[in-house]
């Protein structure tokens, strides 16, 4: 038997208490309806940069303890926070990629699933996967209620910069569902400090925020997905009983709709639409302020998963001719430094 998870990577086998399944989708809804209340909206950058610790004046680059691959922990707001660890080869500097996991997923799975921290190592990436905080299913997006997850992945890059060789000029996040939303809303959550960002089965989440600094915006979405659907509406399709009744006072707005949003208020005039592997469609707008360029990927009958080699067939079809890393990548490879 598998443990129901909501915008996650693969289940993992084991036994489930009785009820238990429902329980974790009880939670993972009500996580997405608390955060809806306080984000389903365009939310406005913030005043000032969020404020980093006086310690991040401090320079990796110039030597001094390092990080090391591996799990770590960070101190914030009174609390350890997780995040596994993959570095590059070499001296450095070394672009940065924050990786977050969807709705009742872990930094593990996400780190398996989206094979960022192997590929992202592999092209020079430090890739940092943190954890959600203790006890809590889903991220807090910018302006919501809960941890305050904005200032803790701020402190995360503060950290990374601090003790390792970053280029700081290009800071990244991407995300699976729930985490795909939370990589986005960092475009305004973190007021300009990250270069791109990727959103894989999430990006109609949230909404595009009022007045974005300059980042490059990535999307893949499944015209098949029930967890968060393509064409917008209620998510969680599948939900059971009661459950369904409170994933209906959720409205997600359609995909199309929402980058749409993104390209309009990233200032970018000019879109085309091409077909890059059989039955995706991809549309890219260029001509955007400072150089970014917003891309959406629509997998034809794609579900609820990460396209590439990685099948997860709980959640819906996979596209195997399309690798959603190494696009990623590829995307933040070519994006105007901040």
């Amino acid at each position: 038997m598998t443990t129901t998870r909501i915008g996650a990577g693969p289940p993992h086998a084991g036994k489930r208490r009785p009820g238990r399944a429902a329980h974790v989708l009880r939670l993972a809804l009500a996580a997405l309806l608390l955060a809806m209340a306080g984000c389903g909206q365009a939310p406005e950058r913030p005043s000032s940069p969020p404020k980093t610790s006086s310690a991040a004046a401090q320079d990796g680059c110039a030597g001094g303890a390092r990080l090391t691959a591996g799990r770590h922990t960070l101190t914030f707001a009174g609390e350890d926070r997780v995040f596994l660890l993959t570095l590059p080869e070499g001296d450095g500097p070394h672009p940065v990629l924050l990786n977050l996991h969807g709705l009742g997923s872990t930094a593990r799975e996400q780190a398996a699933y989206s094979r960022l921290p192997r590929v992202g190592g592999r092209r020079g990436y430090i890739v940092a996967t943190p954890q959600v905080a203790k006890d809590r299913l889903a991220w807090t997006l910018p302006h919501g209620f809960g941890p305050d997850d904005t200032g803790f992945l701020s402190a995360l890059l503060d950290r990374l910069e601090q003790r390792l060789c970053v280029d700081r000029r290009r800071e990244f996040a991407a995300g699976l569902s729930y985490g795909g939303a939370m990589a986005t809303a960092l475009v305004c959550g973190l007021d300009g400090r990250l270069a791109g960002v990727a959103a894989v089965g999430g990006v109609n989440i949230v909404r595009p925020c009022r007045d974005p600094q300059p980042a490059t915006l990535v999307a893949f979405h499944g015209t098949a997905d029930r967890v968060v659907p393509y064409r917008g509406g209620h998510p969680l399709r599948d939900a059971p009983g009661d459950l369904r009744k409170l994933a209906d006072l959720v409205t997600l707005q359609p995909v199309e709709q929402v980058t749409g949003g993104w390209a309009d208020a990233l200032g970018c005039p000019t879109a085309a639409t091409t077909a890059p592997a059989p039955g995706v469609r991809l549309r890219t707008w260029t001509g955007c302020a400072r150089g970014a360029r917003v891309h959406l990927y629509t997998i034809s009958g794609g579900g609820h998963t990460w396209p590439g080699p990685i099948e997860v067939s709980t959640l819906g079809a996979t596209n195997r001719h399309l690798d959603a890393t190494r696009l990623i990548l590829d995307a933040f490879d070519a994006a105007r430094p901040v």
